[in-house]
């Protein structure tokens, strides 16, 4: 049984680490997105974010490159204006295993067990990524993207690209 046990929560822990980005996004339907070609990013909402500032460079490294494949140029006189802002939370999960057998007093000598119980705690992380009619000081779009956040070191790029482009994916919006 114990066997058992442990096998559900490997894949209890494999399944949470592959876990995907959830997004969404929202934008001003009277805008007509095709005018927009040049971008840059709006300091002073990005000097706002609750994150370290190695974090929103990683951040805006990967919103850079997924600018640049979407045709965005980089500008002193941008359309848009692009900015971030972030929340955190950390979630607890307490997974119960029920398995097992021992040895008790009464008639039957063979009991259930309450087994072991499992904590694991992960860093949920919301990025929202706005984008600013440059001309008009208004927001035209925003993305919003939530996943399980990295502590190692050589993975947050990868984790932060991975986030940014689920969101960016989002853009432009398609009319329906």
């Amino acid at each position: 049984m114990k066997f058992f046990s442990l096998l559900s929560l490997i894949l209890v822990i494999t399944l949470s680490s592959c876990s995907t980005v959830r997004v969404a996004s929202d934008y001003d339907k009277q805008t007509n997105f095709n005018g927009y070609k040049s971008y840059a990013f709006f300091k002073p909402g990005i000097d706002k974010a609750e994150i370290s500032d190695l974090d929103k460079k990683r951040i805006l490294r990967a919103i850079e490159s997924d600018m640049t494949a979407k045709g965005f140029t980089k500008s002193e006189n941008p359309d848009v204006l692009v900015s971030i802002f972030t929340k955190t939370k950390e979630n607890v999960n307490i997974y119960q295993n029920n398995f097992g057998f021992g040895y008790g007093w009464g008639w039957n000598p063979w009991f259930w067990n309450n087994g072991f119980n499992t904590v694991s705690r992960t860093t949920e992380g919301t990025l929202y990524i706005d984008l600013i009619d440059a001309s008009k000081n208004e927001l035209i779009w925003q993305g919003m993207g939530t996943a399980a956040l990295t502590e190692k070191v050589d993975k947050k790029q990868e984790k932060m690209n991975q986030i940014v482009s689920a969101i960016l994916e989002k853009y432009p919006p398609e009319f329906k």
